[in-house]
C-alpha cells in the first residue's frame, strides 16, 4: 500500500465512512485510495464551504467525525468560514489536506501557502504527515482528539509525494467506537443544591446543546416549577430537541437591551453546556457581560454531560416526580386567507413539519416565527448558527440528510446567506437527499437593516440601501434551483405554499420553495 491507502484504510478501519470532498492535483492518490477501499462514501461539493458545513451537519447528528479532503491551502481556506461554525458547535471533524510534494515546495509554485497559519485558527489538532507509516500513526492522533469532548476538529496535511510513497510492514490499525465521552461533576450538583435550598432570589437556568435533550429539558422543567426559576435554552444552539413530549423553554434573546433586562435582577444563573450570556456585537451603552456580577453557577461545561448533570440536580432537590408540561400552543393551521409573510411562513412549516424530522434554520429576521410556533408540535431536531458565518443552512442541512437519511430534513432559509454556499444544492441532486429547502426571499440583508435602525442610521439612505438591497437585480430562485438539479417552484399564497410544501415532503429528493417576502 502506498501512504494515501494506508491513510484511507486506517481511517475505514476507525469508523470514518464519509468524505465530503473538493479535490485537485494534490489528491489524486487519495482519490484512488478512496475508490480502493470501498467503503468510505464519497460525496463531491463544488465548493469547500459545502464540505465543512456538510461534515458539521453530519457531525451534530451523529455525534462521530465524517472526513473532508480539500486542496491545498486556498481550498482550505475557503472551507474556514464553515469550520468556524462547525467549532462553536462542537461538532468533530477530520480534514484532510493534500500539499505540494516535499521537493517541489522549495520553488513557491502558485498554490504555495501557509497552509499552518490557516488552519490552525479553526482546528484543535493539525500535524503534517511525513512518510506512509506517519499516515497511520497521525491519523490516529487526529481521531482520539476529533472524539474528546465536547468534539474537536481535527486538520491533518499529506504531501503528494508521502501520499504516493509505498508503505514498509504493514501495522497494526486500531479502531475507536466514536463515544464522546463525557461525566458531570457529582459535587458541583450537591453544592448547587444546597446552594438552591438557602436561596429566595431569582434563579434563571440557560440550558446548552448537551443538556438540550427531552430528558434534559423535561428536567429543567420540574426544578423551574419547584424553585420557581427561569429556563431559557442558548440563543443558538448546535442542536435541539423539540416537540410537545418536551417541555422546551424560550431561547435567551439576540439583542443584548433585551438579554440585559432578562437577567439584571437574576441573584443565580446556572449555566448548563452553556457560555455565560454576553452581547452578539458590542453596542454602545450596553454592557457586553449581560448578567450580574458573582450570578454565574456553571453546573456543567460543553465538555461535561449537561443532560446528566441536569437530571441529577432535579432529583437532588427533590423534583424529579413533578409533572412536565408545554408552555407553548401546538400548532395549527394558519388562515389561508392571511398574507404570505414572514409569520404566516413559519407557522405553515411548523403546521406541516413531519414527525421525526430535522429542521436547519438560517435567518434572523426570516426564522423567529418558526421558533415560537413549532416547539410543541412533530418532534424534531433544531440545528442553528452556531458562530454566525452566514453560509452554513444548506451545507449543514446536506450534512445532516446524509447522517441521517430516514430523517426528513427542512431547510428554513434567507436568501442573502443562502447565496454564500447555493452550490450545496447540487450535492442534493447528486445525492439525491431528502431536504426541503424554503428560501425565504425578502431580497435584502434584513438583519443589517434592522442593525441600521438600532445605530440611528437611515437604512433608507441611498448607500445603505444599496449595500443591503439584494432587487437590483433579483435572484431567480427557481432557476438557480434548477440549473443545479433541483426541482424548485415559487409560492406567492399562504394556500400555495401548503400545497407545495405537502408535495415536496411527500416526493424523494431535494425541492427548494421559494416564498418572496
Amino acid at each position: 500500500m502506498n501512504g494515501a491507502q494506508v491513510l484511507m484504510s486506517t481511517a475505514s478501519a476507525s469508523g470514518i465512512d464519509v468524505c465530503f470532498s473538493n479535490p485537485g492535483t494534490t489528491e489524486l492518490a487519495m482519490i484512488e485510495a478512496l475508490d480502493k477501499n470501498k467503503t468510505i462514501r464519497p460525496v463531491l461539493s463544488l465548493f469547500e464551504g459545502v464540505c465543512s458545513g456538510a461534515a458539521d451537519g453530519f457531525g451534530r447528528m451523529l455525534g462521530r467525525p465524517a472526513m473532508t479532503l480539500l486542496h491545498l491551502g486556498p481550498g482550505f481556506a475557503n472551507s474556514i468560514a464553515n469550520l468556524h461554525n462547525a467549532r462553536r458547535a462542537h461538532s468533530p471533524i477530520l480534514n484532510i489536506i493534500g500539499d505540494h510534494a516535499t521537493w517541489h515546495v522549495e520553488y513557491d509554485p502558485p498554490l504555495a501557502s501557509d497552509i499552518t497559519s490557516l488552519a490552525r485558527p479553526v482546528s484543535d489538532w493539525f500535524n503534517y504527515a511525513s512518510s506512509p507509516d506517519d499516515c497511520r500513526i497521525k491519523i490516529n492522533e487526529a481521531l482520539e482528539v476529533c472524539i474528546t469532548a465536547p468534539g474537536k476538529i481535527s486538520t491533518l496535511v499529506i504531501p503528494t509525494d508521502v501520499q504516493e510513497a509505498k508503505a514498509g510492514t504493514p501495522g497494526k490499525i486500531s479502531s475507536n467506537n466514536f463515544q464522546l465521552n463525557s461525566y458531570f461533576n457529582e459535587n458541583k450538583v450537591e453544592q448547587l443544591a444546597k446552594r438552591l435550598s438557602d436561596n429566595d432570589g431569582k434563579v434563571i437556568i440557560l440550558l446548552g446543546t448537551n443538556a438540550l435533550t427531552e430528558l434534559g429539558q423535561n428536567a429543567a422543567h420540574k426544578i423551574s416549577v419547584t424553585l420557581n426559576a427561569k429556563i431559557y435554552a442558548e440563543t443558538f444552539p448546535a442542536r435541539w430537541d423539540r416537540g410537545a413530549h418536551i417541555s422546551v423553554p424560550e431561547r435567551f434573546p439576540y439583542f443584548p437591551e433585551v438579554g440585559y433586562d432578562v437577567l439584571k435582577n437574576a441573584k443565580i444563573i446556572i449555566l448548563v453546556g452553556a457560555r455565560a450570556p454576553i452581547a452578539y456585537f458590542g453596542v454602545t451603552g450596553v454592557p457586553s457581560q449581560l448578567f450580574p456580577e458573582n450570578s454565574i453557577y456553571e453546573l456543567a461545561s460543553a465538555a461535561e454531560d449537561g443532560e446528566g448533570a441536569i437530571v441529577s440536580l432535579a432529583e437532588a432537590i427533590g423534583a424529579a416526580s413533578v409533572q412536565t408540561s408545554s408552555d407553548w400552543d401546538p400548532p395549527s393551521q394558519p388562515n389561508l386567507k392571511r398574507p404570505l409573510d414572514v409569520k404566516s411562513c413559519g407557522e405553515m412549516v411548523a403546521y406541516l413539519l413531519p414527525e421525526n424530522s430535522i429542521a436547519v434554520v438560517e435567518g434572523a429576521t426570516s426564522t423567529p416565527p418558526f421558533y415560537t410556533a413549532s416547539p410543541a408540535g412533530a418532534s424534531h431536531t433544531l440545528i442553528t448558527n452556531t458562530g454566525g458565518a452566514i453560509g452554513q443552512g444548506m451545507p449543514v442541512a446536506t450534512g445532516a440528510a446524509i447522517a441521517c437519511p430516514e430523517r426528513q430534513v427542512i431547510n428554513l432559509q434567507a436568501d442573502g446567506s443562502g447565496a454564500y454556499t447555493v452550490q450545496a444544492l447540487w450535492t442534493q441532486a447528486r445525492e439525491q437527499l431528502n431536504v426541503v429547502t424554503i428560501l425565504c426571499s425578502n431580497r435584502k440583508y434584513g438583519i443589517l437593516r434592522v442593525e441600521f435602525e438600532r445605530a440611528g442610521i437611515d437604512p433608507t439612505a441611498r448607500i445603505t440601501d444599496q449595500m443591503t438591497s439584494l432587487d437590483n437585480p433579483p435572484l431567480n430562485w427557481v432557476a438557480i434551483a434548477n440549473g443545479f438539479g433541483v426541482a424548485a417552484c415559487k409560492v406567492n399564497t399562504l394556500e400555495e405554499l401548503q400545497t407545495s410544501l405537502i408535495r415536496a415532503i411527500a416526493e424523494p429528493g431535494p425541492y427548494l420553495i421559494e416564498v418572496p417576502m
